[in-house]
């Protein structure tokens, strides 16, 4: 059944906005926790290796950030036109971001599939001259690139179903993935059950093949439950209209990530300067403060398609409304998640296997780094907010003057001190300039897109009233 057909609006304009939220929420937050696990026991595992291996993965992660930042940014991009289109009664213009939104997952594929053959080993060679970590790090990436065809199929599906506001189905493809990587983690890392003890490339092979698992599932949810658009392969052309569209919010979001990749990159040879333990803490801090932040990404993407529908369909009152209770939640997550960092850093690293000098730079580092939650949960609902409204360049800004221009010259400077703990100071300064750069943000679009809403909330008023009055 397609879009015309529907009888009643979705439910995206109707429910109350606390309500809708938290249903729309509460299954991605899940997904989003379960998403962080598979990511902490992949990296609890490979620290069983040894610490090198644990360096390597750590290494590894700018290029992976960067694969799933131009996965999420373009989904983010189908997920803001989909839903506006929606909410514009729109459904053809729906169909078509759904169907392009496919085809630009399978051009991601094939173009990390010529990067990773291509750069994989020369990444790790432009970072360290220890053959061992190279070594298994060219193993990890040369995997994770050459099969993630089922990230960015995974990615996709997820946020059509999203974008429908058919989170429970999303949040089924991520645990899918998640626990099946978790269950093959140890299998193939360690050779349980009669496999061979594959060490990190079993790593890389447990997460590729939940990746496809979780990709599976999503075709097939999308294909019997999500009945407000339909994907067709027979016929389908690429529209170069809707493909502009999509990346006038997602290339934005796709820089974003990708700044973090460049951020990431950059800490790394800052931090070997000092020492590759101090990579690994900083490898380990990444993954352990994705439980805090991917609750926060899990209210975020059920908040998108919520701003982007209400405002598609002008509802200026909702869409304020949904901003105020986001941030209200994402703080408050923030707060649990310092409170976390500042009283149990020392069993959070114990996780890793850390050795004494782990222990030693890591508490400190999670202790310094964690002041920067207090101000995080405000800055990411509001970015979120500008890809929502097509505001996707102001999202780019404050990222780009939060990791680039504040983060990374800071923490070179305090670098130069010889004091590794002065350089965690980094984060808390960053967090503090994109506070400032959000609020600006937030003012500008509020003004140019949000205010207008009333004013064309009341033409459309004066309208009606006035086309009653004719007939009577």
């Amino acid at each position: 059944m397609s879009g015309e057909n529907l009888v009643k609006e979705n439910k995206m304009g109707t429910m109350p906005i606390n309500k809708l939220l938290i249903a729309m929420s509460i299954p991605m937050i899940i997904s989003m926790l379960v998403q962080a696990l598979y990511n902490v026991v992949d990296s609890i595992f490979v620290s069983q290796i040894s610490e090198n291996a644990l360096t390597s993965v750590s290494l590894a992660f700018p290029v992976q950030n960067f694969m799933i930042a131009f996965g999420v940014g373009t989904g983010v991009g189908i997920n803001a036109l989909l839903s506006r289109s929606l909410g514009e009664k729109k459904f053809e213009e729906a169909n078509k971001a759904a169907n392009n939104g496919v085809f630009l997952a399978v051009m991601s594929y094939l173009l990390f599939l010529v990067l990773g053959i291509l750069f994989s080993k020369s990444f790790f060679q432009w970072q360290t001259d220890i053959k061992e970590i190279v070594d298994g790090g060219y193993r990890y990436l040369i995997i994770c690139t050459t099969c993630s065809f089922g990230m960015y199929g995974q990615i996709v599906f997820e946020k059509l179903m999203q974008s429908t506001g058919k989170t429970f189905y999303s949040m089924l493809t991520q645990i899918t993935g998640a626990v099946i990587n978790i269950i093959l983690d140890p299998i193939l890392i360690f050779g349980l059950f009669g496999f061979p003890k594959l060490g990190i490339t079993g790593a890389a092979m447990a997460t590729v093949i939940g990746q496809i698992c979780g990709m599976t599932v999503g075709i097939y949810l999308n294909k019997v439950k999500n009945k407000e658009i339909e994907v067709k392969v027979k016929g389908f052309r690429p529209n170069l209209k809707t493909i502009k569209e999509i990346y006038s919010v997602g290339i934005p979001s796709i820089i974003m990530g990708s700044i973090g990749s460049v951020m990431t990159f950059s800490m790394n040879k800052i931090l070997l300067v000092f020492t590759s333990t101090a990579t690994a803490v900083f490898g380990v801090y990444f993954k352990l403060q994705s439980f805090i932040f991917m609750p926060v990404f899990g209210l975020n993407n059920g908040m998108v398609p919520i701003i982007s529908y209400n405002y598609g369909a002008r509802h200026k009152d909702r869409l304020m409304q949904t901003v105020k209770i986001s941030i209200i939640y994402a703080v408050l997550i923030m707060i649990l998640g310092l409170l976390i960092f500042q009283f149990f850093s020392k069993q959070l690293l114990s996780l890793f296997s850390a050795s004494e000098e782990m222990i030693n730079i890591g508490v400190p580092a999670l202790r310094t780094i964690s002041i920067s939650f207090l101000f995080a949960g405000y800055c990411i609902v509001l970015g979120s907010m500008f890809q929502a409204l097509g505001r996707g360049v102001m999202s780019l800004i404050v990222s780009v003057g939060r990791q680039l221009v504040v983060l990374l010259p800071v923490a070179y400077l305090l670098s130069k001190s010889g004091n590794l703990n002065l350089v965690w100071w980094a984060f808390p300064i960053a967090e503090l300039a994109s506070v400032f750069l959000s609020s600006i943000g937030f003012k500008y679009v509020y003004k140019k897109e949000i205010l207008p809403l009333d004013g064309e909330n009341k033409e459309i008023s004066k309208r009606k009233i006035t086309q009653c009055t004719s007939k009577n």
